[in-house]
This record gives C-alpha cells, sequence and structure tokens, in this order.
C-alpha cells in the first residue's frame, strides 16, 4: 500500500516525540548520576576519606595503671608488676581456630586455656584484644615474636598485673583484683570501654573494690599504622590516660601482721582504733588467705579448700560478722540509766543469782549470786541480774537508742565489702520483722548483750572509743588519696553527761586492774601503759532447766560450734586513751581466757610500736610471754623486730 505524504509526516512526529521522551530520560539520568557523583564526592568526601583512613588506622585503648595502696608508713600492700602477655584481635586473625592452633605449636597452651580464650574471643567485640597467656616467660615471648607471620592478629604485649607483697594480712581489708566478669558488666548502666577488654581487672570485694573508681583511672588512646595484614607499622599519635590514684591506708602493716599471727589459730578477729583521729590502725580476720590466688582466677581446688572450711576464711568478721555483744554491752545499759537520772553510782541491786519476771528465772552467770553490788562492782564483776533490774527501769526503747549514740546498730561508712549494720532491736522493730509485739523478757535479755541485740567487733571497737573519749570517734580506713588527707573521724563531743563517761571508764578500769575484776589475769601493769576494759560471753545456745538442775555443760565439753563466742573490749592508757581495742573469738568460751589476753597483747603491741619488753606483764606472765614472742617471731617472716623483744 502506497504511504501518503501525511503518513509520512504522522510517523516522523512520532519518531521525534519519542526521541525527545528518551533524551529526556537521558538527560533527567544523567543529571541524577552527575548530583549523585557531586554528593560523593564533594559533600560526603571527608566520610569516605574517614572511612579509607580506618583502612589503614586503628585507634587502640591504652589501659591505664591502677593505683597502688600503701600503709600509714608508705609500706606497699598492692602494687603492679611488668608481665608479658600474649593477646589475639579476632578481625586481625582471620581463622581464629587455625591461628590458635598454630599458636599451640609454638608454645605450651593445655585445652582448658584454648576453651577459654575461643570463650572469650566470640562473645568480645571484633577489635578488642583477647589475653591467651598471661605471665609468659621470655622464651615462650621470643618464639612467638618469631613465628609472628605466621600468626595474624597475634602478638605480644607487656601489661600490669596486680600483686599483694604482703599476702593474707591485709586480704580482708584490701580484698582483691580479678578479670571483668559479665556479672560485673550487668552490674553498671554504661560500663567503662576498659571494662569490656578481656580480662581487664578489677576490685571484686574489699578495699579493691570500694575505691574501684579512684584505683582505676583513665584509659589512653593509640593512633597505629596496619598494613593489609593487619600488622602495625608505625604509631602516628598517642593520648595518654590518666593513671589511677595511689591510696595511703590508715592500716600499720606492722601490727596488722603481728595481730594476723597472734589471732592466727583461732576463729578469730580483732579492730584496733586510734581514739584520737578515729584511724583504724588494725583491722583482722582469722583465718585469712592469699589474695594472689584470685588475681588470675583461682583454681577449683584451692577455692573449695577455702569454701569448705568451717572457720570461714573467706569472711572479714571485723566488719561482715556480728554477734550477740554479751556483757560488753552492760556500759549501755548503764548509760540509758544514767543519762534518764534512773540510778546513782552508789545504788545496790542484791544478786541471788537469779531474777523472776513475768514468771520466768533470768539466770547470772554465777549461780550462787553476787550479793549487794553497786554501779562498779556489777560491772567489775559482769553481774547479770543488777542489768536485768536496770532493764526493767529503763526500758528498751532507751537502752536501743543510747547504742545507738555509741554507733551499734549504724553501718559505718568503711570501704570494706558486706559492713553490717548490726541490730538495736525495739518495739517497733520486731513488730515489723517478726509480727509479734516486745515482752518484757526481750528487753532482760537485750540488757546483757543477748537475744536480738547485734554487734560486729568494727561496732564495739567504735563503741569502745566513744566511751574512752566522749565523742563521737568514727572510723576511717582511708588515710589519703595522692596525698591529700581525707577527713579525720575524731568526732564531736557526744551529747551525754561527761560525769557519766566519766563513772563508765573508772568501772571499766576496775574490770582490768582489781583483784575481784573479770580481766584481772590479762592486766597491764607498766607504768601509763594501764588499760581499762570489759568482758563478755555471748550464748550461742539455750540452756535448758534440766541442764541447769544437773549442772550447765562446760564449753570444752561442747562441740566447737555449740560453744559460746567470747568478747573483749578495752581502752589504753586508761588516764589519756590513745587506742580501743576490740576482739571476738568465735566459740572461744569465756571472754576472760580466750579473748582478753589476746586484745592485752594486741594494745601493748600498739602502745609501744613493737614488741613490748616482758616487764608491761605481770612477773607470773612473763616466762609464757617470752615463749609465745619466739613462736610469733618465727610465724612473722615480714616483722622487723627491734631490741625491746626480750624473749
Amino acid at each position: 500500500m502506497k504511504r501518503t505524504r501525511a503518513d509520512i509526516e504522522a510517523n516522523h512526529r512520532l519518531i521525534s516525540r519519542r526521541a525527545a521522551i528518551l533524551g529526556g530520560v537521558q538527560l533527567v539520568f544523567m543529571g541524577g548520576l552527575a548530583a549523585r557523583m557531586r554528593h560523593l564526592q564533594v559533600n560526603q568526601a571527608d566520610q569516605f576519606r574517614l572511612l579509607a583512613e580506618e583502612n589503614r588506622i586503628k585507634f587502640k585503648l591504652i589501659p591505664p595503671a591502677r593505683g597502688e595502696v600503701f600503709d600509714r608508713n608508705g609500706v606497699q600492700l598492692a602494687q603492679n608488676i611488668p608481665t608479658y602477655q600474649i593477646k589475639i584481635v579476632r578481625e586481625d586473625a582471620g581463622d581464629v581456630e587455625k591461628v590458635l592452633t598454630k599458636l599451640a605449636t609454638v608454645m605450651e597452651l593445655d585445652a582448658e586455656v584454648l576453651e577459654r580464650a575461643l570463650t572469650e574471643i566470640k562473645r568480645s567485640a571484633p577489635f578488642h584484644p583477647v589475653t591467651i597467656a598471661d605471665d609468659v616467660d621470655w622464651d615462650d615471648l621470643s618464639r612467638v615474636s618469631v613465628n609472628a607471620p605466621a600468626l595474624p592478629g597475634v602478638a605480644p604485649e607487656i601489661g600490669l598485673s596486680r600483686v599483694y607483697p604482703l599476702g593474707s594480712d591485709f586480704a580482708h581489708v584490701l580484698g582483691y583484683v580479678g578479670p571483668v566478669s559479665d556479672y560485673d558488666l550487668n552490674r553498671l548502666d554504661d560500663p567503662d570501654e576498659l571494662l569490656r577488654i578481656p580480662r581487664f581487672q578489677i576490685g571484686k570485694v574489699g578495699v579493691e573494690a570500694k575505691v574501684e573508681t579512684t584505683l582505676r583511672g583513665a584509659a589512653g588512646t593509640r593512633q597505629v599504622e596496619v598494613n593489609a595484614a593487619g600488622r602495625e607499622m608505625r604509631e602516628l599519635g598517642r593520648r595518654e590516660g590518666r593513671p589511677g590514684s595511689d591510696i595511703q591506708l590508715s592500716v600499720d602493716a606492722e601490727l596488722q601482721n603481728y595481730v594476723q599471727a597472734r589471732l592466727s589459730e583461732e576463729s578469730a578477729s580483732a579492730v584496733v582504733i586510734d581514739c584520737e583521729t578515729g584511724d583504724l590502725v588494725a583491722i583482722a580476720s582469722a583465718p585469712t588467705y592469699d589474695p594472689n590466688l584470685f588475681v588470675r582466677g583461682i583454681s577449683v581446688a584451692d577455692y573449695s579448700a577455702l569454701t569448705e572450711n568451717k572457720y570461714r576464711p573467706l569472711a572479714s568478721k571485723t566488719v561482715q560478722g556480728t554477734y550477740p555483744p554479751g556483757s560488753t554491752f552492760k556500759m549501755m545499759t548503764a548509760m540509758a540509766a544514767l543519762e534518764e537520772g534512773l540510778i546513782e553510782p552508789e545504788d545496790t541491786v542484791r544478786c541471788p543469782g537469779h531474777l523472776e519476771v513475768a514468771d520466768r528465772k533470768f539466770h547470772c552467770w554465777k549461780r550462787a549470786g553476787h550479793g549487794s553490788v553497786n554501779l562498779e562492782n556489777s560491772l567489775k564483776q559482769s553481774c547479770d541480774v543488777y542489768y536485768y533490774d536496770l532493764a526493767l527501769k529503763v526500758g528498751i526503747e532507751k537502752i536501743s537508742a543510747m547504742a545507738n549514740i555509741f554507733g551499734l546498730g549504724v553501718r559505718h561508712d568503711v570501704p570494706m565489702s558486706a559492713v553490717a549494720r548490726g541490730l538495736t532491736p525495739t518495739k517497733a522493730w520486731k513488730t515489723t520483722t517478726h509480727g509479734k509485739d516486745w515482752v518484757i523478757g526481750d528487753t532482760v535479755n537485750a540488757s546483757i548483750g543477748q537475744g536480738y541485740m547485734l554487734s560486729s567487733p568494727l561496732q564495739l571497737a567504735v563503741m569502745t572509743a566513744r566511751l574512752a573519749t566522749g565523742r563521737s570517734v568514727e572510723p576511717r580506713l582511708v588515710k589519703s588519696i595522692d596525698g591529700v588527707e581525707q577527713p579525720s573521724g575524731a568526732g564531736r563531743p557526744l551529747p551525754l553527761d561527761d560525769d557519766n563517761l566519766r563513772k563508765m571508764r573508772r568501772a571499766m578500769f576496775a574490770v582490768v586492774n582489781d583483784r575481784r575484776g573479770t580481766a584481772y589475769g590479762s592486766r597491764i601493769i607498766a607504768d601509763g601503759m594501764r588499760m581499762a576494759g570489759k568482758t563478755g560471753t555471748s550464748q550461742v545456745r539455750n540452756i535448758s532447766a534440766a541442764e541447769r538442775a544437773r549442772g550447765v555443760i562446760r564449753n570444752s565439753d561442747l562441740p566447737w560450734e555449740r560453744r559460746d563466742h567470747a568478747l573483749f573490749v578495752d581502752f589504753a592508757p586508761a588516764d589519756n586513751p590513745k587506742y580501743a581495742v576490740a576482739v571476738v573469738v568465735e566459740h572461744g568460751g569465756g571472754g576472760s581466757k580466750a579473748a582478753a589476753p589476746i586484745a592485752r597483747d594486741i594494745t601493748l603491741q600498739a602502745l609501744y610500736g613493737g614488741p613490748p619488753p616482758l616487764s608491761a606483764y605481770p612477773s607470773k606472765d612473763r616466762g609464757r610471754i617470752g615463749a609465745q614472742q619466739k613462736k610469733l617471731r618465727k610465724m612473722r617472716p615480714t616483722a622487723a623486730f627491734d631490741g625491746n623483744d626480750q624473749a
């Protein structure tokens, strides 16, 4: 069919329209491509330049040096030592298992170490270095360095590790550090990036944990150039971090060493507090343990040996342990009565060996009774009936309130783990806690530190320091941080009558220095060094009426865990108090026999600043004390004995 001119023109118009549309599309496409190229090359140039730089430049954290810890005289208690480590970075290693297999042919790595390393690598960020081996010797380090080309991602490094040079002496005070765990991370809302570095060491318990952020410091960074294989070529820049602060504790290492040795054969604790400043110059629990075992991870066998020991060596008994204070509490009951004006010091109470209250007999420790006793004699001979009678006059609310003034039932602010509040019960407390009404028998028991009453050795030492000084002495464990002195614990005057405090001190002096006093056998005879104190024995079992009728079973005939706790508190010199001491011997029996002799020895050691002369002891004790000093000298390899030891 012949095409007409009109058909040809229509076809041309159609082709022209399609060409225009196609040209428009091409123009739009080219314009968009040009705009995108401009956006990438101009607007995002810096970002892509940074990405390119990151292919060859990496930033690495520089862990700060942990602050070190010293005693009050500058003796090092916790230090950092250089240690060689082998580390691996997952993103540089490629096939991690293959690299580890090769590494195991270069140095000895057991299956447990490799398995732990793999676990840590899988849960860590790809760029975080993971420690495979710690405390590596020079030979292994050299072999790893020589074989570096065959071990991508593996690098030897020098790090710092924590060491406790005095071992077990400060285990319960300092605690220890250990590798960061998932539990540690989960406790924090925004953990420091340092904590994500596998096996980074942080404080777990004690001062190490409670002052962690101060001791840790802040990380620095390194900017390094790496080649295509991920090897570091050179360091391009460095920003130094901030090392942790050094801490000086109030504790005297020499005295602490002596106290640990003196307590070593007991399940016991002792606290020595400076009455002038509140400084804790010794705070020891026995038995103890070596914190160095925990730094790199304790073995199952070592940990089981500690947890299965019935004497509980892991417990800081000085602050965690709470015990019925027994007769060491009687000063609180007496002070409550004196402050209320309910008694005079010469008022007497007759003790026939028991007091009947609400159809129940409350017995005195002395079955035959003490006869008529006044305030001083009641404390000197530790008559229970006298304080039962006071309790009926004063009431539990006033007794507990007085105990709080002296630091009992109060959680003291010291940087140690699980510091206990203890318990000074009230009527409302029993109703809330036990859903029962308070009864008069509860008050009678509380008056002699039994029943619901509970105190820690630290609290008993604070109580004694406050009795000795008349001030609200507060315990201080951290003396300075980076040389900056921390606030003193001297405290303000107590809101109490000074004359009443003097009466209590006089009675406590009689406890130790009067022939009829319960602690006369543990007196100090050196002029200017005599001490005032109070014995205590707290029951851990009920004594039935039938047993009383037959005769109370002696502690020595009972299983260890059913024996009474032995307690003693003192301050010295009595006329110018320098130190207050509290000793608790778990299941030790009577306070006068088990706790008072230990407290007397510790007090003399503190007063003399070292082994006291034998002339400070009664003549009958000197032979035994001389032999004891020789024995303790052998137990104290770190002790610097001077010429005072006359053994």
